[in-house]
């Protein structure tokens, strides 16, 4: 059998107090109480075991210990990387970070929200790019602006299109450095998998990409640009795609790790070198890129740091004007990419 829960009732009889007083000392109310019975009150707690009620006290408070987290797939690295800087931050305050996916649903994030406001949590952070779809974003910035009104403080790591703080990544930025980089290892030939088209974060690397090609006098056919999902799966599918068109591209930029991963794969499944035949870059520099071979050149985000950035900025006191915090990628050039030496993607002998 399971213990019978001591109520709180039960505390306030044994102290001999009303139970609004116990409530006001178990609950952590504003309202002050003398120190002795203060004293009397948390001494019967302890001796009849009773365990604090969260909600109650949260409601006492109009705020808890809580710090929402919301993602869109905390199994991908990027996000994962990110979860472990907020939480760190979090715990280090006192805190308990509570996390929630949203399987990239506009719907589900914004009930997480929702949720995480019923619940008094003191602060959120959400992790992940904004789409393309302005009735999306502009509920989710109208159920922010309530958890706000709540006192609850809010900053995102992304686009600032939510008018609170964010932390924001140099995707256009990155991107483009990246492009002449590979440029000048001699491609003139490129492709892309460029990820979601209504995804900002994939559309504001493509365009970055394209600025930097040229910069360098290259450009970037629209046939060689491949669209997929934002992870390992659609960047198989993507490159197998792109296979299929035989675009004699000698470089192929996949707009996350990811979906890079999924590229070697598919490229290897076909007998297709990675960089003898085509060269391969991402953008993030996961830390699971440490397991690929060969090492992929990618844009290196400093993922924890950004998760703490974020974290702190809901911790803080300040109040005023959203802020953004922006944050520079660097271009990091591995064995995945090298000077051109063959012909490039061409269609396979087998039918795809």
């Amino acid at each position: 059998m399971t213990a019978r829960q001591v109520t709180l009732a039960e505390v306030a009889r044994h102290a001999g107090v009303s139970l609004a007083t116990a409530s006001r000392v178990l609950n952590g109310s504003t309202r002050q109480v003398s120190d002795e019975l203060r004293e009397r009150v948390g001494g019967a707690a302890r001796e009849l075991g009773y365990l604090p009620n969260a909600s109650a006290q949260a409601l006492a408070r109009n705020s808890s210990v809580l710090v929402g987290l919301v993602v869109h797939d905390i199994a991908d690295p990027y996000f994962s990387g990110i979860a472990a800087g907020v939480t760190r931050v979090a715990e280090e305050a006192g805190l308990v970070v509570v996390l929630g996916t949203t399987g990239r649903d506009p719907d589900r994030e914004v009930q997480l929200v929702n949720t995480l406001r019923a619940h008094r949590a003191r602060a959120l952070v959400i992790a992940g790019s904004r789409s393309t779809d302005r009735h999306a974003v502009a509920r989710l910035a109208e159920e922010l602006a309530a958890f706000t009104g709540q006192g609850g403080r809010v900053a995102c790591v992304s686009q600032a299109r939510l008018g609170v703080d964010t932390v924001v990544p140099a995707n256009r930025a990155g991107a483009r450095a990246l492009a002449r980089r590979l440029a000048a290892l001699g491609h003139r030939r490129f492709a892309v998998l460029a990820g979601p088209p209504d995804l900002l974060v994939a559309r504001d690397r493509l365009t970055g990409f394209r600025a930097g090609l040229a910069d360098a006098g290259v450009e970037l056919p629209d046939a060689h640009v491949v669209h997929g999902g934002f992870t390992r799966d659609g960047g198989h599918g993507a490159a197998l795609r792109l296979l299929a068109a035989g675009t004699g591209a000698t470089c192929v930029f996949a707009v996350n790790d990811v979906m890079a991963m999924g590229a070697v794969a598919a490229l290897r499944e076909h007998g297709v070198r990675v960089p003898e035949d085509v060269s391969l870059a991402g953008f993030d520099d996961i830390p699971t890129l440490r397991d690929l071979a060969p090492g992929l050149s990618t844009v290196r985000l400093p993922l924890e740091e950004m998760g703490e950035r974020a974290a702190r900025l809901v911790l803080d006191e300040v109040v005023g004007e959203p802020r953004a915090v922006r944050v520079a990628g660097e271009v990091v050039l591995r064995a995945s990419t090298a000077s051109p030496s063959g012909a490039g993607l061409r269609r396979p002998a087998t039918t795809l």
